[in-house]
């Protein structure tokens, strides 16, 4: 008998209870952040959805591994348990660890880039790209055109499109290019795979031109799942194999843990050049702690150890992007715009398509992200204009292609009625959208703005 739904792999042993709130609630909590997400206190939220980073639910053995904690300040037998994990599941040689993935690629922007550097990637990542830039670098965008296009249903968007890059090559010079910065899966694009068919492509063209590859892995696992599920040849691998083979087609990782390694902190910078991993053990002292343990507690690396072994888990990984499909699935039919097809770690709403009415000077994802939260106490986030920052140059706010509002899904924490609720009340919203009115930015800090900026009601 084969049976067709999927269930969760594990069953529930503790709750937290969650805190239900008025509309007068909401609507004061809201004005008070300033209608930027971020800035709720995350006890007057009921379904939270603003990230998956270091929200997700610890099992059994990693709560039971804290005890194991060897706090040391020199030579933390966690460490090397933590080594080993990267070692054989990721096949990387050196390891560096670090407070969080932000940590890690502050390292690796100081260690290989140089001022006047050009970095190549598939789509930009916040901080990733603020670390290159304050490096000296500039980031240039060579994801495949499909990539911005959130009705397109091509299953591999996070591609790189090696012609866009080739022609870097040709501006530049490929001495002037220090890696290629390739996320498997593509957070800005919708939660989007590579496929390992691009990557071995990708992989023969750096290798003619003497380029490294450097893997934000931060979700390898689920970008791994989704090459079992649609590339020819890889139905019958398991996810860690396909991992496996991800990462050896690259030459060195930075990793947020928060995400697909299932702990509330932790990141490392894996390398496979004994040299650039000398400079970043090097500089890891100065900013993060000793390079055994980088900023983090004993009993965080001894967590993220295991959870690197459980994120690569067939049945973990199917539940884990199944549910996100669930929620998709559900958005799909009922007609609400959103980033297609649905990604691996959330949701995006197209809020272009959402509030056709509001310019991208109105801040629509921004505005989207608020009126969802004041509906029903759900935070999500916005993933659009305000996300993309100013021209250096000119100081004019950049416009993506892509104006997105975030339902992130975090790792074992909610349930299928959970996504029911979030249904319910998009589609809700989307029957009153024409009501929705936009913002105006009203303080803007230097740096990352979508963390900390704060909004008011347009009038």
């Amino acid at each position: 008998m084969k049976i067709k739904s999927w269930a969760e792999p594990y069953k529930i042993k503790m709750v937290e209870l969650l805190k239900m709130t008025s509309p007068e609630e909401r609507k004061a909590a809201i004005g008070k952040a300033g209608y930027n997400t971020f800035l709720l206190k995350s006890e007057d939220v009921y379904i939270d959805l603003l990230t998956d980073s270091g929200t997700s639910a610890m099992s059994d053995r990693q709560w039971a591994g804290m005890m194991f904690g060897d706090e040391a300040y020199a030579g933390s037998r966690n460490y090397y348990k933590l080594e080993e994990a990267v070692q054989s599941i990721y096949g990387y040689k050196y390891l560096v660890p670090t407070h969080q993935g932000r940590g890690a690629e502050h390292l690796l922007s100081q260690v290989m880039i140089k001022k006047g550097d050009i970095i190549p990637g598939n789509m930009y990542f916040t901080t990733t790209r603020l670390h290159q830039e304050l490096a000296g670098g500039t980031f240039r965008d060579v994801i495949i055109d499909e990539a911005h296009d959130p009705d397109c249903e091509f299953p591999f968007k996070g591609n790189v499109d090696l012609n866009k890059l080739e022609d870097l090559v040709r501006e530049f010079g490929a001495e002037r290019i220090p890696y290629v910065s390739i996320a498997t899966t593509v957070n800005m694009a919708g939660g989007q795979p590579v496929s390992m068919e691009n990557l071995k492509a990708l992989r023969a063209f750096t290798n003619k031109h003497g380029i490294k590859i450097i893997h934000d892995m931060t979700r390898v696992a689920e970008n791994a799942w989704m090459i079992k599920q649609l590339e020819k040849g890889y139905k019958n691998k398991t996810t860690a194999e396909i991992v496996r083979e991800i990462c050896d087609l690259t030459d060195g990782a930075t990793m947020s843990a928060k995400k697909d390694a299932l702990v509330n902190i932790g990141g490392f910078l894996a390398l496979n050049d004994y040299d650039v991993f000398e400079e970043a053990r090097n500089l890891v002292v100065v900013y993060e702690g000793l390079h055994t343990y980088g900023g983090l507690a004993g009993r965080d690396m001894e967590a993220m150890a295991i959870g690197i072994r459980e994120s690569v888990s067939d049945d973990h990984i199917h539940a884990r992007v199944g549910q996100v499909h669930y929620l998709g699935n559900l958005l799909k039919k009922a007609g609400i715009p959103i980033v297609k097809p649905v990604g691996t770690h959330g949701v995006f709403i197209d809020a272009k398509a959402f509030l056709p009415h509001l310019s991208q000077d109105e801040f629509p994802a921004q505005s989207l992200a608020a009126e969802l939260y004041l509906a029903s106490g759900i935070r999500t986030m916005e993933r659009g204009v305000v996300s993309a920052g100013r021209n250096k140059k000119t100081g004019a706010h950049n416009y993506p292609k892509l104006e997105l509002v975030r339902l992130t899904i975090p790792r074992r924490v909610y349930t299928q009625a959970h996504m029911d609720v979030v249904t319910e009340t998009v589609v809700e919203l989307h029957k009153q959208r024409e009501q929705i009115t936009g913002l105006e930015m009203v303080y803007e800090p230097r740096y990352l703005r979508f963390f900390q900026a704060r909004f008011k009601k347009k009038e």
